[in-house]
């Protein structure tokens, strides 16, 4: 997907925290996976489709690549990383672990408030699923909704930085794979690893929390990892 048509998905920015802002909607677009791995970055292209003058954007971006979202090539250019496979294998370790224990905490932490947003991003996933032909840029919306909302519930502005920077990364791979292989929402354990995390949540079983995000963040990356896909 080229950069334009990517950023024609988002709202021109208004002229308040332009650099907050154009930083949220870059970052979306990384996170939601509408930026492919190796896709070069135009930082003027950025600026027009945003509304705003590029230094906004060249703030972001240097955000994002402090980040490690984005990195700046020898010949200057920007663009979103190229994962190998054994990086990605790192990041699903890290993510494990620091998922698993958000959504641990959100098991002990929720409210009924944080119930009823990870139940409607539950359903709304479980319903694309059974599509005949899934929108696929509705599921990995609602996919991102889900997980989210499970780690808002754990009451850890802290923590769901530090998931917002692993997702910054993960994003890409995961969801340009996604949109690569739509039947990993109809075969894929997503469905069923989410109605296991929403079930724990409301039992406030930390435990089972835990291994259910772990069992979802896995079996995606060890479908990723079998298609061969990911340079060595």
């Amino acid at each position: 997907m080229s950069l334009s048509r990517a950023l024609s998905a988002v709202e021109p920015l208004d002229r308040l925290t332009l650099g907050e802002r154009a930083y949220a909607q870059l970052a979306d677009l990384l996170m939601s996976g509408r930026l492919a791995p190796g896709e070069k970055l135009s930082l003027r292209t950025a600026a027009e489709v945003l509304g705003v003058s590029i230094m906004p954007v060249r703030a972001a971006v240097s955000r994002l690549v402090a980040d490690g979202a984005l990195e700046v090539t020898p010949n200057r250019a920007v663009r979103v990383p190229v994962m190998s496979a054994a990086q990605f294998r790192d990041l699903t370790a890290t993510r494990i672990v620091i998922e698993g224990h958000a959504a641990a905490r959100a098991a002990e932490m929720r409210k009924d408030n944080d119930l009823q947003a990870i139940a409607a991003a539950e359903a709304a996933m479980r319903a694309e699923s059974i599509k005949q032909r899934p929108n696929l840029k509705r599921a990995v919306e609602v996919n991102k909704n889900f997980h989210f909302a499970v780690y808002e519930a754990a009451k850890s502005p802290t923590l769901v930085a530090i998931v917002r920077t692993l997702w910054l990364k993960a994003g890409p791979v995961i969801n340009l794979d996604l949109h690569g292989n739509p039947e990993r929402i109809r075969v894929g354990g997503a469905v069923r690893f989410h109605a296991d995390v929403l079930k724990a949540i409301v039992k406030r079983d930390p435990a089972k929390a835990r291994a259910s995000i772990a069992a979802d963040i896995k079996g995606a990356s060890e479908f990723i990892l079998s298609r061969g896909n990911l340079p060595d």
